[in-house]
């Protein structure tokens, strides 16, 4: 695959500043492409530019740098009429951004369980604000870094900031089963991938070890390519197409999940 095939693509990568997420940025860079780097400041984001720069020869043009602190709606918001106006045409958004749910039940300015919000609720809202940029060109898809352990949750529908019984581990795998779900709601052409277990911050809610974030990147990076032809809502488990979990596929799951998210995030239909 030549570098050159992503030279006139233009790619939104959320949680760019660490990880999996500043390892796709890095390695979509490098092939061309223009990246949107997202940080949940500034600061990092810029950080993670001035890296990319210095360590991986990049041009600092290649790089557009954003910040949204993902529990605050607002700042996602902000987030997407920028990007809308500075690109309108979006070729590839990568929702990767995530945090593993904390010990205690935490509950963000929005009023939503904060691992519910920054992992799935803001990717929802920033995927349907930006969808007027995904789909000016033809081909515009969505990535969802998502998780196997989307296949040991299920989503609270009476309760999903979990008051009633919390378990860091179950809102964590909750907020994956969502970003799952949701890849397979009509608007937007979108995939979810597990991109195995890797060496980051969420590696304890796994294992002991993993791979490299370089090797997790490498999955991302591949569903990110044009040449590469994808289905509405497929799961790929690293570079495998699998089935994911039974829930993920169902059109009433995906049609009940879009009503809620559009409730918590405040969208009216």
């Amino acid at each position: 695959m030549s570098d050159s095939t992503l030279s006139s693509h233009t790619v939104l990568v959320t949680g760019a500043t660490s990880g999996i997420g500043y390892e796709t940025a890095r390695r979509l860079a490098e092939r061309g492409a223009t990246v949107l780097l997202h940080g949940r400041t500034a600061e990092e984001a810029r950080a993670a530019a001035d890296l990319m720069v210095a360590t991986a020869g990049i041009g600092a043009a290649q790089l557009c740098t954003f910040a949204a602190d993902f529990s605050r709606l607002d700042e996602v918001e902000t987030l997407a009429r920028r990007v809308v106006t500075e690109h309108p045409h979006l070729d590839v958004l990568v929702n990767n951004a995530g945090m593993a749910a904390p010990e205690r039940h935490t509950v963000t300015a929005d009023g939503n369980e904060i691992a519910f919000q920054v992992n799935f609720l803001a990717h929802y809202l920033l995927t349907c604000l930006l969808e007027p940029a995904l789909t000016s060109n033809p081909g515009g898809r969505v990535v969802n870094v998502s998780s196997s352990l989307h296949r040991t949750a299920s989503i609270q529908w009476a309760d999903p900031n979990r008051a009633r019984r919390y378990s860091r581990l179950a809102a964590y795998a909750q907020s994956q089963l969502a970003l799952t779900v949701f890849a397979a709601d009509p608007r937007v052409t979108a995939v979810s991938v597990h991109p195995g277990v890797c060496d980051t911050a969420l590696l304890p809610l796994y294992a002991h070890e993993g791979v490299s974030p370089t090797e997790g990147a490498t999955h991302v990076v591949r569903l990110c390519d044009p040449a590469v032809e994808i289905v509405n809502g497929a799961y790929y488990d690293r570079d495998e197409r699998v089935d994911p979990a039974p829930a993920a596929t169902e059109d009433r799951t995906v049609r009940r999940l879009g009503k809620l998210a559009d409730l918590l995030v405040g969208r009216t239909a």
